[in-house]
C-alpha cells in the first residue's frame, strides 16, 4: 500500500541527514523537492528547517514504519530534549493508505499535517508528479 513519510531536519549536515534517512527507507518510490521553512512550534530562535515527503509502495505497517522513523532518527543523532525543539532527523508518518490509527503515540493521518505548509507543499508535489525517483536531494 501507499505510506507517505514527513522527513524534515533542521540541525547539522540537514540535506545529508535527509538523503541518508530516503536511502535507508525500504520500497522507496518517489521523493518530493525540498522545501525550507521556518521552525513551527518549539523554542524560538531555530535555524531553519529543510523538509520533504517521501512516498512508499510498502507491506509494512503503521507500527513498522513509526519504528524505522525512530531508529533513522536515533541514527542521525536526534536527542529528545523538549517538544518541537531542534533536530537532525524528524521522520513523521503522515498516511498510510486509507488506514487510521489513534494510539497514544501514533495518530494516521498525521493529526497536524493539515496545518502545516511544509507537510502539504511536498505531499501536493508528489500527487502532481513533481518528483524524483530515487536519486539524489
Amino acid at each position: 500500500m501507499k505510506a507517505y513519510l514527513g522527513l524534515g531536519s533542521n540541525l547539522g549536515h540537514r540535506r545529508t541527514h535527509l538523503q541518508t534517512a530516503v536511502d535507508a527507507l525500504p520500497d522507496v518510490i518517489a521523493v518530493s523537492p525540498v522545501y525550507e521553512t521556518a521552525a513551527v512550534g518549539g523554542p524560538a530562535g531555530q535555524p531553519p528547517y529543510l523538509n520533504l515527503v517521501v512516498e512508499l509502495d510498502t507491506t509494512l505497517s503503521p507500527r513498522d514504519l513509526l519504528e524505522l522513523g525512530r531508529r533513522l532518527e536515533t541514527a542521525a543523532g536526534r536527542v529528545r530534549t523538549e517538544p518541537n525543539g531542534p533536530r537532525t532527523l524528524d521522520v513523521d508518518v503522515l498516511l498510510v493508505g486509507d488506514l487510521r490509527v489513534d494510539e497514544p503515540d501514533l495518530v494516521i493521518p498525521h493529526p497536524r499535517m493539515w496545518q502545516r505548509r511544509f507537510v502539504l507543499a511536498p505531499l501536493a508535489d508528489l500527487v502532481e508528479g513533481d518528483v524524483r525517483r530515487l536519486g539524489p536531494l
